[in-house]
């Protein structure tokens, strides 16, 4: 499996920040316009739409139009990379951490 190092960097930067975090979460429950997604946040819709950009020049959201409308919408792929990237690391930690647990329990038995 190849990684693009610069999609990930992209990616964790753009998730780094928690409005950008509250949108994906937001959009992980299905589409929504720049005002839909504002509507919680105390910051103005311009400043939504610069959180937008960055999720997109991420790749982790696109928007497509419909009619007047242009919802945002996330792409479930960019995470999965993201997820498979982390799990890489995570399941290598989790093999260390079983065999020391191994390595314990032969001392605890012995005398």
């Amino acid at each position: 499996m190849t990684v693009d190092e610069e999609a990930l960097d992209r990616a964790f930067t753009a998730l780094g920040d928690p409005v950008r975090r509250a949108l994906v979460a937001r959009l992980s429950r299905g589409e929504a316009t720049v005002n839909e997604l504002a509507e919680p946040f105390a910051i103005t819709k311009q400043a939504v739409s610069r959180h937008i950009q960055v999720l997109e020049q991420a790749g982790l959201i696109t928007r497509s139009r419909d009619g007047q409308r242009r919802p945002c919408h996330l792409v479930p792929s960019a995470l999965e990379a993201l997820t498979s990237w982390i799990d890489t690391y995570r399941l290598a930690t989790e093999r260390s951490y079983r065999r020391l647990d191994a390595v314990l329990d032969t001392l605890e038995e012995r005398p």
